[in-house]
């Protein structure tokens, strides 16, 4: 009689970034400490005095760039978040009020901060389904929102599993040669269930002449079974580019975003995502608006199963109030923590590793997960592995003992990440955040020890967003709001530093 061992599928080989330069210095740094030696070397055959007036101050300006944080910040950008917060509350503008008593012309309650700028439209797919399109004027982008009803991993083979990883792996493999596709993001929203659905369903379909048992029964499971169930909303956004140097209308590019929405929502089916159908633009409103008051969303479920719509727009889904502090968002009902991820687990995961943090989680009013991602097109993927190889290799070679060790191990991670991309896999930059709400500033605790346990679960570093959790909470929202496209410094020059 023979066992056979159970093999159990996992994953990983994801990598930071190799920064170019010399160790935590950067490519600027690093050009600055050369061109001061050079310099410093032809004062000093002037004056030796006048040499140390040349490296002192430069040994002052670059010595921020030698410290940094676990997830890469320097000095300069901790000094520059810290005066931006300070430069927002000097001008009032943590805090925001609309509706018909604010200042603001109109009296709508429109959506505060990034959101404050974009316009909503609406065009029709293949299939004749309504879906809204999100205009951000500033960086000219447009964004699609697919919703999605995942299978699920419960009593599930792990060889579908493999499956359905290595559709995900393919369908983001081909979001790189998406034309004019900035970036994506998977949002996973979780809360307890408010019961309208059931309630809607059931009630209306109690007879009165039924038994009196059997109505007292079914009412008492519209009454008890939320309370131990939660409702769970995937979504999708993806985030196009106009053509540059094209000047085209905008419903020429909601036309061609139609005839792409067939193919995605394909893609997406065979990787397990269930059920997928693009947002209208009512339904992406209503989203916002449940987001910035939850209170809201048992009346917004209640108004669609009666009236079969809310009449939600754009204009009017944003919160009447909103306070931003060093560690919150208060909004409407609500109060908001947002996390950022600082370190991707190290090693090989398995694929349930991110089941409790998806989950919902008790004593939190609505919880989001956004996955964020940035496609790479294969003509950069093939530059960045291949340098990523040949650092690895110099660095498994130019070491002793443990560090050697380490370096030996980052070396196969890259000959395997140059293999795969040669194959036709694609390259992605990801990262990953977390919201939580509540009802009150006390929970915040509460909230901020349950993230804990949940990321510690998961093998992840998350740290809070402090000094912007009004951006973080945005970007958390399916809108596609993409954080490296509303930065101050370029991303090429942040990358450099």
């Amino acid at each position: 009689m023979s066992t056979e061992a159970v093999v159990h599928p996992t994953y990983g080989n994801w990598r930071r970034p190799r920064r170019p330069g010399l160790g935590p210095l950067g490519l600027i740094g690093t050009f600055g400490v050369f061109a001061g030696l050079v310099l410093t070397l032809f004062v000093s055959l002037v004056s030796l005095v006048a040499a140390l007036f040349v490296i002192f101050p430069l040994s002052f300006l670059i010595a921020p760039l030698m410290v940094r944080t676990q997830d890469g910040r320097n000095l300069y950008q901790l000094l520059a978040l810290r005066i931006g917060w300070l430069r927002r509350r000097a001008k009032g503008a943590h805090t925001y009020v609309s509706g018909p008593l604010s200042q603001r012309p109109g009296g709508r309650f429109s959506p505060p901060g990034l959101l404050s700028r974009i316009t909503m439209s609406e065009g029709r797919d293949a299939y004749d389904r309504p879906f809204g399109v999100l205009h951000h004027p500033g960086r000219n982008t447009y964004t699609i929102v697919l919703g999605c009803e995942p299978d699920g991993g419960s009593l599930v083979d792990p060889d579908q599993t493999d499956v359905w990883v290595a559709a995900w792996g393919q369908w983001l493999a081909r979001l790189s040669q998406e034309p004019q596709l900035r970036g994506a993001s998977v949002v996973i929203e979780t809360a307890p269930d408010s019961g309208t659905r059931l309630a809607n369903e059931v009630l209306p379909r109690i007879r009165e002449d039924a038994p009196a048992a059997a109505q007292a029964v079914m009412r008492e499971v519209v009454e008890r079974y939320p309370s131990a169930s939660s409702e769970m909303h995937t979504y999708i956004a993806l985030t196009y580019g106009a053509p540059q140097g094209q000047r085209r209308e905008q419903s020429e590019i909601i036309t061609e975003l139609a005839i792409r929405i067939p193919g995605l929502l394909g893609g997406l089916v065979g990787a397990g995502a269930g059920s997928a159908a693009p947002l209208s633009a009512e339904q992406i409103a209503e989203t916002v608006r449940v987001a910035y008051d939850p209170a809201a969303a048992g009346d917004i479920l209640s108004a669609r199963a009666q009236h079969g719509g809310t009449g939600v727009v754009w204009e009017d889904s944003g919160p009447a109030s909103a306070v931003e502090t060093v560690s919150s968002y208060q909004h409407d009902s609500g109060v908001s923590r947002t996390w950022l991820l600082t370190l991707a687990p190290r090693g090989t995961v398995r694929s349930n590793v991110l089941r409790g943090l998806l989950e919902a989680s008790p004593g939190t009013r609505r919880k989001r997960v956004a996955l964020l991602y940035r496609p790479i097109d294969p003509a950069t993927s093939a530059r960045i592995v291949e340098a990523d190889r040949r650092a690895a290799q110099f660095m498994a070679t130019s070491g002793k003992g443990m560090v050697q060790a380490r370096a030996a191990s980052e070396m196969h991670a890259a000959e395997q990440t140059a293999a795969e991309e040669a194959a036709g896999a694609g390259l992605v930059e990801f990262s990953l955040m977390v919201t939580v709400t509540v009802d009150s500033q006390e929970q915040l605790a509460d909230a901020a020890g349950t993230v804990r346990n949940l990321q510690a679960a998961a093998r992840l570093s998350l740290r809070p967003a402090d000094r912007m959790q009004a951006a973080a909470f945005t970007c958390a929202l399916p809108v596609g709001v993409l954080p490296w496209e509303h930065t101050l410094i370029p991303q090429a020059l942040q990358e450099a530093l």
